[in-house]
C-alpha cells in the first residue's frame, strides 16, 4: 500500500499573544461552528476577533503566554508514531491554528504518503468539530487535486480503551473516589445543533455513564461550559452546577474535563483559575481537576487500534471502494 498518513485533527490555539486575533478570526471564519450569514461571515468574524482578543488575552498570559495544544498533540504524534508500523507517518492537523490541516496534508505527501487516516482528537463527534476538521480536509483534497483512499474515524466515545484511559487518569489523582462529588464539564454546544441530530450530546452522556461504572455509588453530575452569544446552548452550566453542588454540602469535588484530549483555555483557565478560584470562595476543602489524557499510554494505545483498524478499510478501498470511507 505504501505510506499512510495519520492526521491527529484538533483545534489549535495561539502559540502567542500576537496569535490569539487571527486564532479567534479563523475560528469565527468557519461556518461549521458559527454559523453567521455566509455573506457577512468574514466581516463579522473580523470584528469579533478585534474584540474578544482583547478579553481572553488575559486568558493565555496566566497560561504562560500561550495555548499548550500544539506541543501536547505533538507529543500525541511522537508517542503514536513510535508504536505504529515504519509505513504510518504521524502529523497534527489543527483547524484554526498552525500547524493546519493544508500544511499537514501536504507535508504528507512531500514525504509519500498514498492514503491518509483522519483520527479526531475529539472522542465525541460533532459537526462543530470533528466534522469541521473533516469538511476542511476535503476541501484542502479537492484543492490539491488527490485521489488517495482516505478513511474517517467519527468517534470513540464508548470504546472501552478510550473509557480505561479515563478511569485511569482519574485513579492517578484519587485514591479514595467514594470520599468525592465528581463533576464532569464539557465543550458546551448551541441547542439547535442538537436538534438537527447532531450525536454529541448523546455521546458525551453515554462516555460519562460508561465511566462511572467504575465507581460504584459515587454522586455525579455532567455540565457544559464555554458558552458564547445569546443563543440557547446545553444545559446545566458547569458553573453554575458547581455553585448548587458546593450549596449542596460536598466540600470535595473532583472536575474531569470529559471532552478534552488536550489542555488548553478552557481547562487552564476555566476550570483551574475561574472554577477553582470560586469553589475556594465557596468553602471547598478540596478541588482536583484532573488532566486531559494526552499522551497517556492507553489513549496512544487506543488511538493505534483505531488506526490499524482503519488500514483495514484502506485496503478494501483498493480493492475497489469509493474513495472516503467512514468507522464509528
Amino acid at each position: 500500500m505504501g505510506k499512510i498518513a495519520v492526521l491527529l485533527l484538533n483545534m489549535g490555539g495561539p502559540d502567542s499573544l500576537d496569535a490569539i486575533r487571527p486564532f479567534l478570526y479563523n475560528l469565527f471564519s468557519d461556518h461549521d461552528i458559527v454559523e453567521i450569514p455566509r455573506p457577512i461571515q468574514k466581516p463579522v468574524a473580523f470584528f469579533i476577533s478585534f474584540f474578544r482578543a482583547k478579553k481572553t488575552r488575559h486568558y493565555y498570559e496566566l497560561m504562560g503566554g500561550k495555548s499548550p495544544q500544539r506541543e501536547q498533540t505533538e507529543a500525541q504524534a511522537r508517542a503514536l508514531q513510535k508504536i505504529l508500523p515504519e509505513n504510518f507517518i504521524v502529523k497534527p492537523a489543527m483547524r484554526y491554528w498552525k500547524p493546519f490541516i493544508e500544511s499537514a496534508v501536504k507535508e504528507s505527501i512531500e514525504e509519500g504518503a498514498k492514503a491518509f487516516v483522519l483520527l479526531p482528537m475529539y472522542p465525541q463527534y460533532s459537526k462543530t468539530t470533528t466534522g469541521s476538521s473533516f469538511n476542511e480536509f476535503e476541501r484542502v483534497y479537492k484543492r490539491l487535486g488527490l485521489n488517495l483512499p482516505v478513511v474517517k474515524i467519527h468517534s470513540y466515545h464508548n470504546h472501552p480503551l478510550y473509557i480505561r484511559a479515563m478511569v485511569e487518569r482519574i485513579k492517578e489523582r484519587v485514591k479514595e473516589p467514594e470520599k468525592y462529588f465528581f463533576l464532569f464539564s464539557a465543550h458546551s454546544l448551541p441547542v439547535k445543533v442538537i436538534e438537527r441530530g447532531d450525536p454529541y450530546k448523546d455521546q458525551t452522556e453515554e462516555t460519562v455513564r460508561l465511566i462511572m461504572e467504575h465507581f460504584p455509588g459515587v454522586k455525579y453530575a455532567l455540565g457544559y461550559q464555554s458558552k458564547i452569544g445569546p443563543v440557547k446552548w446545553l444545559e446545566p452550566e458547569t458553573q453554575r452546577l458547581l455553585e448548587e453542588v458546593i450549596r449542596a454540602g460536598h466540600k470535595r469535588i473532583v472536575v474531569v474535563p470529559v471532552s478534552f484530549t488536550c489542555e488548553h483555555s478552557e481547562t487552564l483557565y476555566e476550570l483551574d483559575h475561574q472554577y477553582g478560584n470560586l469553589a475556594k470562595e465557596l468553602g471547598v476543602e478540596e478541588y482536583v481537576r484532573i488532566p486531559t489524557l494526552q499522551d497517556h499510554p492507553t489513549y496512544i494505545a487506543l488511538l493505534k487500534e483505531l488506526v490499524l483498524d482503519a488500514q483495514k478499510g484502506l485496503e478494501g478501498q483498493l480493492s475497489g471502494l469509493a474513495h472516503s470511507q467512514s468507522i464509528a
